[in-house]
């Protein structure tokens, strides 16, 4: 769910935007988990898996090791931030949810990009980098629906996968005919966002019920 980062990497707009994506991953995590009376460690190692699963899976599955989130150990220092900020002030970020979607949508483009971005480096196709580029943004949220016992989010009426994967194919498309990289990444990062967010609003669904 997030890039290769080295300790010498520069405080860029993309390295908040991923730091601010993975406190906001790590506290739905938890709340899930305290709505689900874990423990302490319990919701800690449920906002971990949340925040960085998605990035962990695709770095293990296109050999890339040790992990991204190992070079940097600000991503757990925001986990770390995420878990006392949750317990301590729950019921004021639970009246935020509205702002939280904001930023769990923009953190799902930002994981997709960045997630293809990487898988785009070891040289695989580009049709299996939108794939790794959609298990880094959902994944971390799959693990902690099945671990919490509910349906992930991915396999509800609810589109949020093929946001992903349109904002990848978007950036895909533009990096091809265009030499704008951080351009591409703005405007697909944007298609993730619009297409989410009009899903949930207008209540779309990919749903297609069988026919006797």
């Amino acid at each position: 769910m997030q890039i290769e980062l080295l300790p010498s990497r520069p405080m860029d707009i993309v390295y908040i935007l991923d730091i601010i994506g993975v406190f906001v991953f790590a506290t739905s995590g938890v709340l899930t988990a305290i709505d689900n009376k874990f423990d302490l460690v319990g919701s800690a190692v449920i906002g971990f898996i949340t925040a960085l699963g998605g990035g962990t899976l695709r770095d293990i599955m296109i050999g890339q090791t040790p992990v991204g989130w190992m070079y940097d150990v600000n991503y757990l220092w925001t986990i770390l931030a995420a878990l006392i900020l949750s317990y301590l002030f729950r019921k004021r970020i639970v009246k935020l949810r509205r702002s939280l979607f904001v930023f769990d949508t923009i953190g799902i483009g930002l994981f997709t990009i960045l997630g293809l971005q990487r898988t785009l480096a070891t040289g695989l196709d580009p049709a299996i980098a939108l794939i790794m580029g959609m298990v880094s943004a959902v994944f971390g949220g799959v693990l902690r629906d099945v671990l919490t016992n509910e349906i992930p989010l991915i396999f509800r009426r609810e589109i949020y996968a093929t946001a992903c994967l349109a904002g990848g194919l978007v950036f895909l498309l533009l990096t091809k005919f265009y030499d704008h990289e951080l351009l591409a990444m703005a405007i697909s990062m944007g298609t993730v966002f619009i297409i989410r967010y009009m899903a949930v609003r207008y209540n779309w669904s990919l749903n297609l019920r069988a026919r006797n």
